[in-house]
């Protein structure tokens, strides 16, 4: 989503009045959507934007900061209310994300490659963009645990606090990783990674190996729905392969939790004794295969719904605050939490998540939590798109340097043409 301008220089917004509001937004949509080019395939940011989106609403709803005493500790419904493994489900979706980000990295790669770019240089431009925003996050939460430590602070609150904050950082690690070998994958089968987790997995809980094996998955996990992103580059994956992917990885699943043992909930839980998550098992392998099946499955009617210039400037939008929604949401939830403690414990955002009135209220704090995350992405959103901004200000500086005033030249023309009635 790199080429896609700013949505605030797509649309003569200031050319209407305040009360033709949808006007100015219909109008920007078609604005994003004449400047999109042609052969854009739509599909594949929709499916980064949802992927982005659902882990944001997952976290949101699965976490809770409980307010016991005079420290925050963190809790999950889901402990309380196993039942609601299916969220997980629906909302945990980083095997699209990292389908989506194999398919990019290896398709920008041939591209790059193909200009005559430098491996060094590709790598640098896409790490830059990668961790440039992450040194926000890390200067905000810098200065705050300092103040909030000086102050007193409990240290298990503070604890709490920085975990949520800090811990989305390994997902941009991984993929970092996985960005530094993507000229290595571009030909590697996702059976071969595959293979390493199963493998791992028949030694961790099959003949009581090692804890710290699992930690292999970590890689080899990931790496599965990102070499599926590079078969989707090379042409390899047919919707005939979506099919396979989601019925044999739903089966495969299915059979995992029910005899296997896994967790049913496909994202950690406090206190249980196995995270399908932290680090990936099989069953988090298997249960992405079969998120990665309905993704290719859905390219044809996103490519379809796409067309409708509002719904593509939502996702535009989206795929260009990406990072800063992922890096800010949890600090969102976070704050909101932090100032509604003024007020005394509020349900759904204070109280133990164990039960359906929990799950009520969070729903209602939804909105807030996205206010403050809109209030984070106007504030940090240049560290994201600054770079951006400057080089069209730039360009927009040197055309009026190659390019006289038009002003001026109107004025040298009128002195010219009065000069002589004045000799």
């Amino acid at each position: 989503m790199r080429e896609l301008p700013p949505l605030r220089e797509l649309s003569p917004l200031r050319e209407l009045p305040p009360r033709h509001g949808v006007n100015r937004l219909r109008l920007a949509a078609g604005r994003i959507d004449a400047a999109t080019p042609a052969g854009r395939d739509r599909s594949v940011d929709a499916l980064r934007a949802f992927a982005i989106l659902g882990v944001v609403l997952g976290h949101w709803l699965v976490t809770a900061l409980v307010a016991d005493g005079g420290t925050l500790r963190t809790s999950s419904p889901l402990a309380h209310m196993p039942w609601l493994a299916p969220i997980s489900w629906v909302f945990q979706t980083l095997a699209v994300f990292f389908l989506v980000g194999g398919h990019v990295a290896t398709r920008s790669y041939e591209s790059a490659r193909a200009r005559g770019t430098t491996y060094g240089r590709w790598l640098g431009t896409r790490l830059s963009r990668l961790f440039k925003p992450v040194a926000a996050v890390l200067g905000l939460w810098t200065v705050a645990t300092a103040g909030l430590l000086a102050t007193g602070a409990d240290l298990n609150t503070v604890h709490a606090l920085l975990k949520l904050v800090l811990s989305p950082l390994w997902f941009l690690l991984v993929f970092a990783g996985l960005t530094v070998v993507t000229p290595l994958v571009t030909r590697v089968s996702p059976l071969w990674p595959l293979a390493v987790v199963l493998h791992v997995d028949l030694l961790r809980f099959g003949f009581g190996g090692p804890d710290w094996l699992g930690w292999i998955n970590l890689a080899a996990g990931w790496l599965v729905p990102y070499t599926l992103g590079a078969a989707w580059t090379r042409g390899e994956l047919t919707r005939r392969s979506g099919w396979v992917l989601l019925t044999g990885g739903a089966a495969a699943t299915a059979g995992l939790v029910a005899w296997g043992g896994y967790p049913a909930s496909m994202v950690g839980v406090p206190g249980a004794a196995v995270s399908n998550l932290n680090p990936p098992t099989m069953a988090a392998v298997t249960f992405g295969l079969a998120q990665c099946g309905l993704a290719l499955l859905l390219r044809e009617p996103l490519r379809r719904v796409m067309r409708r210039p509002v719904l593509w400037a939502s996702v535009a939008f989206v795929n260009l605050s990406a990072m800063t929604i992922f890096l800010w949401h949890q600090t969102a939830l976070m704050s909101v939490t932090a100032t509604g403690l003024l007020a005394g414990r509020l349900p759904g955002l204070h109280t133990a998540p164990d039960g359906l009135g929990w799950v009520v209220a969070r729903l209602a704090w939804l909105p807030v939590f996205a206010l403050a995350l809109a209030i984070c992405w106007t504030a940090f959103r240049s560290y994201e798109q600054g770079h951006r901004h400057r080089d069209r200000h730039s360009r927009h500086n040197n055309r009026h340097i190659r390019r006289p005033s038009r002003v001026v030249h109107v004025h040298h023309g009128t002195a010219e043409a009065k000069e002589p009635r004045r000799a």
